[in-house]
């Protein structure tokens, strides 16, 4: 798995470059506004159940169905991307996805908030594969790490300002003014990031949409053995990651915890280690390997989950801070070794490896309540410790797989 790049023949945006920054920033926000729209019911689901009386796992179903549609308009997406441009095609996605927030809140009834959560992940879709195409594409091969980083950091802050700020004001105001505000600032950043990104140099627009072309460049790229073990970790660690989210918000309500909304939020800001680590991903791939990062994270992941079976508040959150950390040491390698490893139809292979990212999280975020309704927190504890040894065997086989084709 490890990619050879002639740097130096390479044209792309450098680290140190005024561009570097604004595109930098503007990725960061770019990630900001689309994560928070998709995760900021994650902390409202116990007030779902109580405000329309439907189950924990039917509950589930509104960040559920937003990642699934999600998934699918990713890989249209992509391909969309091709003929409409880059940018464009990520501010039309952003923008009436903030729209759609806002509606949303003000949806009458459960199977209407569930409706235009559905069609908010399908419209969110043209930004995650486009702006990791967008890096790959015009971002210089030796700093696209870094840059990965960036916008995975982008990610993780609108993850984790979406989760406390909606679950803080859901308590203090409700639900809807929550998911109406955070739309408001989805649109703000909208304008920040139509400004400060800069316009691609390397991206070659096609006439119309060819779709055999299509076709061909995402079997090519289900086809490649190193890919599929990529997207096959994409699979893994999000189902992993969601699922646990998703079911710790009924787990710190019920005894013996019984805390607020306000305090779950709040430990949602453990996900500032999700942007520190996202951040640094790159620099520690460089001094100790991409292989030997992805096991530190799955390891930080087990570890963490474990904590968790600990009946004291300050371990499982110390435990939470872990498995966010590993988990984005996961995320923000794959992510950048999909663009590596791409040496044609970027843009095709991140969706390709975003559509498997999404439907894990659809699938096992949905499959939790079940466990979760079966036996309680236990159950969801066993079924990511599963998923994650799954991880850890996909990641030691692209690694044999490696050290085959590059002796």
């Amino acid at each position: 798995m490890i990619a050879h790049n002639d740097a130096d023949d390479v044209v792309g945006i450098r680290f140190g470059e005024s561009a570097f920054y604004r595109a930098g920033i503007a990725l960061f926000l770019l990630g900001f506004a689309s994560f928070s729209l998709i995760y900021c019911v994650q902390p409202l689901l116990p007030i779902f159940v109580e405000s329309f009386q439907i189950s924990p796992a039917s509950s589930a179903l509104s960040l559920s169905i937003t990642t699934f549609f999600l998934a699918f308009s990713i890989v249209l997406s992509s391909a969309f991307s091709q003929s409409l441009g880059r940018k464009g095609l990520m501010l039309c996605s952003m923008g009436c996805a903030a729209v759609l927030n806002l509606v949303c809140a003000w949806s009458p009834s459960w199977h209407a908030l569930v409706l235009m959560r559905a069609i908010e992940g399908f419209v969110l879709g043209g930004v995650p594969a486009v702006a990791m195409a967008w890096i790959a594409e015009e971002i210089h091969p030796g700093h696209l790490a870094k840059t990965m980083g960036l916008y995975i950091a982008g990610t993780a802050f609108g993850g984790m300002m979406g989760r406390v700020s909606v679950g803080i004001m859901a308590e203090y105001f409700s639900w809807r003014y929550a998911l109406s505000i955070l739309a408001i600032m989805s649109l703000l950043c909208c304008i920040g990031f139509y400004y400060l990104l800069p316009a691609s140099k390397n991206f070659v627009a096609q006439k119309g949409i060819n779709l055999q072309l299509h076709l061909h460049a995402w079997w090519t790229h289900l086809c490649n053995k190193r890919m599929l073990l990529i997207y096959s970790l994409g699979f893994l660690s999000t189902s992993v990651f969601v699922c646990l989210f998703n079911y710790l918000t009924f787990y710190l309500g019920e005894a013996p915890f019984s805390l607020s909304y306000t305090q779950i939020s709040l430990i949602f800001l453990v996900y500032s280690f999700g942007i520190l680590s996202s951040s640094m991903s790159g620099y520690m791939a460089d001094r100790l390997g991409r292989f030997q990062v992805l096991y530190l994270g799955l390891g930080l992941i087990i570890l963490g989950i474990l904590m968790t079976l600990i009946h004291q508040l300050w371990c499982i959150i110390i435990g939470i801070g872990l498995f966010t950390t590993g988990f984005f040491f996961v995320h923000a390698m794959a992510s950048s070794q999909v663009g590596l490893l791409a040496k044609h139809y970027k843009g095709h292979a991140t969706s390709i490896y975003l559509l498997f990212y999404y439907v894990g999280s659809s699938i096992v975020g949905t499959v939790g309540g079940w466990f979760w309704q079966a036996q309680g927190w236990t159950s969801i504890v066993w079924l990511t410790l599963s998923l994650c040894l799954c991880a850890v065997l996909v990641v030691f086989a692209a690694q044999k797989l490696s050290m085959k084709t590059y002796p």
